[in-house]
């Protein structure tokens, strides 16, 4: 099969409607290699950069409750920076770049489900611009 590991993906077909931050910034934990009293933080196994994770609310009014709420990791470096909120907003809208999706079986349903990835974070584009235009069309079955 030509497909192998990650699938690059836009921030527009995972997300077509946008999403929101509901969680903070965490540094994911690699519990293989962590022992007790000795933390170990994950790694990316192709580029070596250190794993973050932030939980974001789908803005897509036809997602089930149940499954509004996403962790996406972050590929990084350094611990990466929120947007800042927008006022009159309860929730801080965000995009990402360098999105990759990856498919496996979760282990306590049996279902497809997707790992996603990102490179970076950073506020959304303005109505105006082409990235959000082509928004409308674009479709969410990279993510279903």
């Amino acid at each position: 099969m030509a497909i192998q590991g990650p699938i690059p993906v836009h921030f527009e077909q995972v997300f077509p409607h946008g999403c929101f931050i509901v969680g903070e910034v965490e540094q994911v934990k690699d519990f293989d290699a962590s022992s007790k009293g000795r933390t170990v933080y994950a790694k990316d196994k192709n580029t070596g950069e250190l794993v973050w994770q932030v939980a974001v609310m789908d803005a897509d009014p036809t997602v089930k409750a149940g499954q509004k709420t996403v962790s996406v990791k972050i590929l990084s470096p350094v611990q990466p920076t929120v947007p800042a909120a927008l006022p009159g907003l309860p929730f801080v809208p965000v995009e990402f770049d360098g999105m990759t999706a990856t498919a496996y079986v979760a282990q306590n349903t049996g279902r497809l489900a997707w790992s996603i990835r990102a490179t970076s974070m950073r506020p959304p584009r303005t109505a105006a611009s082409p990235a959000k235009a082509s928004a409308s069309t674009a479709g969410k079955d990279v993510a279903a």
